[in-house]
């Protein structure tokens, strides 16, 4: 096979048959893997349906599981990751395809289109070049998203998706994988169709969910920290990539514990003394005037009487 796309699915027979319908390629073998965790919709009995496409079902463990589980029957060259709400731009497969066999590439990347619910196109994202991929990675510029990659399979064989970072999966997936230092390149085209809508999803979450999600994104900062710094690889434009992120980090955190997030704050002007917020200039001001611990009191005290 020349490309193996993996998608992971539950309870989403509602978009499934459009995402299944986009992955084709007349040019190209393609083997389309879906995993089923678990779904209740009907989803497993109207895959049992279809032709041309591998299908296994899963008791509800999350997508992390539904996707080792799919790339472990994955035996094209290269690899596509698929959310079952999104969809293929056509001819783009084998745009990243040619790409990456004509310049021996570990991942290809490129841009991606924005679309409502209703499949209403949005806006067009475009990649960014940047001569860093992994600073880009860590925050330095726009990344795109790790759906419209192409990854060589080889290489990434050895860097399973991780349940512990529950929604971000794909963001600790794709900074282990630029730590690796592959060999990259891109295509000046949107590839993947990515739908944003209301219906359940890892992205849409509240409460403990959302605290979580923030501790998760800490944690992938500090582990790729320390593996820069063990290796050798964390420059500063490296630390500076990642300050933005971390800034707004502390506030989110903060929000729920003011210490925890004094700390992230304290550690983003460590890295970067120099540092300035792109965005919330007016709560940089606040910090600076009043401090962080105070501004973030005053701030839960007015979320408390509003």
């Amino acid at each position: 096979m020349d490309i193996s796309i993996i998608i992971p699915t539950y309870n989403r027979l509602w978009s499934l048959p459009k995402t299944i319908d986009s992955c084709g390629d007349p040019h190209l073998k393609i083997q389309i893997i879906i995993v089923d965790d678990g779904s209740t919709d009907g989803t497993w009995d109207w895959l049992q349906q279809q032709k041309d496409l591998i299908a296994i079902r899963q008791e509800n463990r999350g997508k992390d599981w539904a996707v080792n589980a799919g790339f472990a029957l994955a035996t094209g060259k290269y690899v596509r990751f698929l959310d079952s709400d999104d969809w293929i731009l056509p001819g783009s497969s084998r745009a990243l395809f040619n790409e990456a066999e004509k310049n021996n590439l570990n991942i290809t990347c490129a841009g991606y289109q924005l679309y409502t619910g209703d499949e209403k196109l949005i806006k067009e994202i475009s990649w960014t070049v940047c001569d860093d991929f992994i600073a880009q990675q860590l925050g330095e510029c726009d990344s795109s998203h790790y759906s419209a990659y192409l990854f060589k399979k080889d290489f990434i064989k050895d860097i399973p998706h991780r349940q512990e970072f529950g929604a971000l999966d794909d963001r600790q997936f794709i900074i282990e994988a630029a730590m690796k230092q592959p060999v990259t390149g891109y295509i000046n085209q949107a590839t993947l169709a990515h739908r944003v809508h209301n219906r359940p999803r890892l992205q849409n979450m509240g409460g403990l969910k959302e605290i979580g999600n923030h501790l998760a994104y800490l944690n992938i900062y500090q582990k790729a920290f320390d593996i820069l710094k063990n290796t050798g690889q964390l420059t500063q434009r490296r630390k500076n990539a990642a300050c933005n992120n971390l800034w707004h980090l502390a506030h989110w955190i903060a929000k729920t514990n003011i210490a925890d997030g004094h700390k992230i704050y304290n550690w983003v002007y460590e890295l970067n003394p120099q540092f300035k917020p792109a965005e919330n200039k007016n709560l940089a001001t606040l910090y600076k005037t009043f401090g962080f611990a105070f501004t973030e009191h005053l701030l839960k005290l007015k979320r408390s009487v509003g």
